[in-house]
């Protein structure tokens, strides 16, 4: 491997918002030290002499506030220096930005740390290259942008926004008026950007929302100046104050800051490197830096820091469960304190039993917390998110980071935790009660009315029995949907099959608690796909088809009759192969506390479990998982219930149980056979989120096709744990090679397509940062 991974930092912002057809801001700007603003470097001459934008994150979404906010042009005895007659040099290194410029008689040099977790600091190095001296006119200019997205001006997106700038002799202010845009932008009126330098400046005049300023420099011969200025940006009046204490310490030694800065970097590096591993230590950095750019430090309801999952994806400047479990295992190696506040800031929001919202959800973790809560919690955010919550992988992230750490005490403060959050799965997700765990959704104003009763839209066919009770039971919503609710009804209209469409909330919520929205699993496929369906089994019989694809809920009650929430109406095999090895990580966690007790209690738990998931879970005809269709009644003698779901197809749940490590080998030997078929899971980019066979198959559909890393992780570990070393590495270097920009300067993507490698989804995401990350650790090159 020749390539060198790197990540393209250049760009020129021209509107606050640039978005691809994925919902990506434009460009890979350096955020660090959990700050909430980055910057770019130029990428045409008449910017050079500045790091471009800022990025601000305005508390839930990425927006550019300028193309420049301190280009720097420099007079030598009244005459213009060009910057396109220097030689000139960038460097992208890890946690910095550096410009060099060289003319005949100076030298100029800038580069970019982060200092807090609210302020970079700018290094401006003038170097007089002469043995005479030089006199300097040094003149600093910036300009916010005009354009909300291109050919829309933000007067006429947001015409009472009020933004103001204001110079004084050493810094310049920049104020960020009242906007609350749940879906664009979010700021609270005393948002603001400050720019200080550690010289005086004179102020000049500049046009709208624009400033200028100079300031005279004599530079003896041979002589080197360093100017020092520094880029806040805070959310609140609150921060601002915090801020402006540290900056006058950053600023009484401004080189010692910068030099903690960079001792920061080194201590990531030499902790998160290896030697001679399979994957490129530049591909590891690169994974590195990704999860440190999307580390923002706590604001607003965040209460630690967190790792984000995208801090250019429009949707994604939040943190959710899984993913902060994923973000926490492989930081765990490098940047430990970030790891452990990421696992902290979701447990914050444990739910209590004295909750005064959700009191029957007691030990769960929700999906989504962000700067903002949502209106159940008193706040006007909309990605707050209480509908369900994720898989339980939180076991493996604490066990990681308390191996990389030797942290007992993390241990004692999150066993606890751990096990109600554990508990909750049997007392909310359990429908029959029999030890095997379903996905689902909470009690929720989008997925039951205030009576309990569960909510789904239809578009009934124009006649028919269903379309009248239809019609005068249910609300009318838009053309030709209608909203209706009660379970009653729900499995009438399946019964029926006299409709168009359905959409069922609580559907939505059970596939986000899965992490596999749109699985096929869950009975998601398009409408064409099923009509291809029904051709091949049922001689075009639509209905008929449908079945094979129905999904009913089960309302989950407590003894004394409270809605507890939902169950979808299948045993999934990787949440329960998941559960069963976070009894085996409970076991060893509480060995290590001395709970002897407890450990042996869990272990016995763990295999009893693991025994049942083979049993359950396996299908010996074509030697693949798949999750069990279950009903309303307890499992049979044989501890089991219901059908396995073969007709749904293959995805990556089928591998879970190889890497959760409760696979026998007969039954791993069997998985491995399907995965590495090119007719199944063995593309191009391999293992992707559904098989080639699978009726809902599209790679280009986001869970049922497309390559995500942490499925393609889970698949290759699951091959290299049960003896397929080989083929494990094969499929790990096909990604690498065969994947768009992974070896090159692209930024690293939310997941890939797979018979061409295309990029697709997120931009810089965390989550296959951190899988390729521990992949690097991980894969014997041997």
């Amino acid at each position: 491997m020749d390539q060198t991974p790197t990540l393209d930092r250049q760009g020129s912002p021209t509107a606050m918002r640039m978005l691809d057809k994925f919902g990506n801001q434009a460009f890979n700007p350096l955020f660090d030290l959990g700050a909430w603003h980055g910057f770019l470097q130029p990428d045409r001459v008449e910017e050079y002499g500045a790091f471009n934008g800022p990025m601000i994150v305005a508390e839930e979404y990425g927006l550019y506030l300028a193309n420049q906010l301190e280009k720097l042009n420099i007079s030598v005895n009244d005459k213009d220096l060009d910057y396109a007659e220097a030689q000139v040099s960038f460097e992208n290194q890890a946690g910095q930005l550096q410009q060099r410029y060289h003319w005949p008689q100076l030298e100029l040099q800038l580069s970019l740390h982060f200092v807090t977790p609210r302020s970079a600091i700018v290094s401006t190095s003038l170097i007089n290259k002469t043995d005479k001296p030089l006199p300097l006119t040094l003149r600093w200019q910036g300009q916010l942008l005009q354009d909300w997205q291109d050919e829309l001006p933000l007067t006429k997106q947001y015409p009472d926004w009020q933004r103001s700038i204001k110079t004084q002799p050493q810094s310049v202010e920049i104020q960020l008026g009242n906007v609350r845009s749940t879906w664009n932008m979010l700021l609270s009126g005393d948002s603001r950007y400050q720019i200080r330098r550690s010289v005086p400046s004179q102020d000049e005049q500049a046009g709208t929302l624009a400033y200028q300023a100079s300031h005279q420099l004599n530079l003896d011969g041979k002589q080197r100046q360093v100017i020092y200025t520094s880029h806040s940006y805070v959310h609140s009046q609150q921060e601002w104050q915090q801020e402006s204490r540290r900056l006058d310490e950053v600023f009484n030694s401004p080189a010692k800051a910068i030099e903690a800065s960079q001792q920061r970097w080194q201590q990531y590096r030499e902790k998160g490197l290896m030697q001679q591993a399979l994957l490129p230590d530049a591909l590891a950095e690169k994974a590195m830096q990704t999860l440190l750019g999307n580390w923002r430090g706590s604001a607003g309801a965040l209460k630690h820091d967190v790792v984000t999952p995208s801090v250019t994806a429009r949707w994604f400047n939040g943190a959710w469960a899984w993913d902060s479990w994923k973000h926490a295992a492989a930081m765990a190696h490098f940047a430990p304190d970030v790891a452990k506040d990421n696992i902290l800031a979701m447990f914050d929001y444990q739910i209590q039993a004295d909750d005064p919202l959700r009191p029957q959800d007691a030990g769960m973790v929700i999906d989504a917390i962000f700067y903002n809560k949502d209106a159940q919690r008193g706040g006007d955010g909309g990605n707050w998110n209480e509908r369900n919550t994720k898989p339980p992988l939180a076991s493996w992230a604490v066990w990681e980071l308390y191996q990389a750490s030797q942290d007992k005490a993390l241990l004692e403060q999150l066993y606890p935790k751990l096990v109600a959050y554990h508990q909750w799965w049997y007392k909310n997700r359990d429908h029959n009660q029999n030890g095997l765990a379903e996905y689902g959704a909470t009690a929720h104003p989008l997925h039951n009315d205030q009576q309990g009763h569960i909510l789904f839209d239809i578009k009934p066919l124009e006649q028919g029995d269903i379309s009248q009770q239809v019609k005068t039971h249910c609300q009318h919503k838009s053309q030709d949907w209608y909203q209706c609710a009660g379970a009653t009804l729900y499995e009438q209209v399946l019964s029926s099959g006299q409709y168009h469409e359905l959409d069922i909330g609580a559907q939505h919520g059970a596939g986000w608690e899965s992490g596999m929205d749109n699985a096929a699993r869950f009975g998601f496929i398009n409408t064409e796909q099923l009509q291809t369906y029904a051709e091949q089994h049922y001689a075009g019989n639509l209905q008929q088809a449908r079945l094979d694809w129905q999904v009913r809920f089960f309302e989950n009650h407590s003894k004394d009759g409270t809605l507890l929430g939902f169950s979808i109406d299948q045993e999934s095999v990787e949440l329960n192969a998941y559960l069963a090895m976070e009894k085996h990580l409970l076991a060893e966690m509480a060995k290590v506390l001395g709970l002897a007790e407890q450990s042996r209690r869990w272990q016995s738990q763990s295999e009893t479990l693991a025994a049942r998931v083979n049993q359950c879970f396996f299908d010996q005809d074509s030697g693949f998982y798949y999750d069990r269709q279950i009903g309303r009644e307890k499992a049979d003698t044989s501890g089991c219930s219901g059908k396995l779901l073969t007709a749904r197809g293959r995805g990556p749940e089928g591998w879970a149980p190889l890497w959760a490590g409760i696979a026998g080998q007969k039954e791993a030997d069997a998985v491995a056979s399907v995965m590495l078929s090119s007719d199944e899971f063995n593309t191009y980019v391999p293992l992707g989120t559904a098989a080639q066979s699978n009726p809902a198959y599209h790679p280009d559909i986001y869970w049922r096709g497309r390559v995500w890393l942490d499925q393609w992780y889970f698949g290759v570990m699951a091959l290299d744990k049960y003896g397929y070393h080989q083929q494990a590495a094969e499929l790990a270097l096909r990604l690498l090679n065969n994947s768009q920009g992974l070896l090159q300067d692209g930024a690293i993507r939310e997941n890939y397509h797979p018979l061409n490698g295309a990029v697709q989804g997120a931009t810089n995401f965390s989550w296959s940062a951190a899988h390729l990350y521990l992949m690097y650790r991980q894969l014997n090159p041997n």
